[in-house]
Formats: structure tokens, C-alpha cells, sequence
């Protein structure tokens, strides 16, 4: 899977998905917050199967 997010991408991702997953133990407690593992796992590996099919890349070529 090669890279297709940029450093700021990943890391608001993994906010996003941080604070999503918190509302599970804090604030309306409802299974939604669930859905930020999706954000926070396309953070951490850097790739993110919608950018690849629409082919969006916001990673900088090294």
C-alpha cells in the first residue's frame, strides 16, 4: 500500500478519530464514536482506500 496521505492529513485523521472514539466513554456514549477507528487506522498506515480510488494524493513525492 504506498502512501497516498500528506503529514497534516494523517495527523488530523488520527485526531479525529482520537476524539470520535472518545465519545464512546464520555458524552452521548452511543456506538457512533466506533466509526473513528476508520479515520485513525487510515492515519496511522498512511493510505486511505477512497483517495485511491478517486486518485487523490496529498502525499509529497520523496
Amino acid at each position: 500500500m504506498p502512501c497516498n496521505e500528506g503529514k497534516i492529513d494523517r495527523a488530523l485523521r488520527v485526531l479525529v478519530g482520537l476524539v470520535l472514539i472518545a465519545l464512546v466513554f464520555v458524552g452521548p456514549q452511543t456506538a457512533w464514536g466506533w466509526l473513528g477507528l476508520i479515520p485513525l487506522l487510515t492515519g496511522l498506515f498512511g493510505f486511505c482506500p477512497l483517495y485511491g480510488l478517486i486518485g487523490v494524493n496529498t502525499c509529497k513525492s520523496e
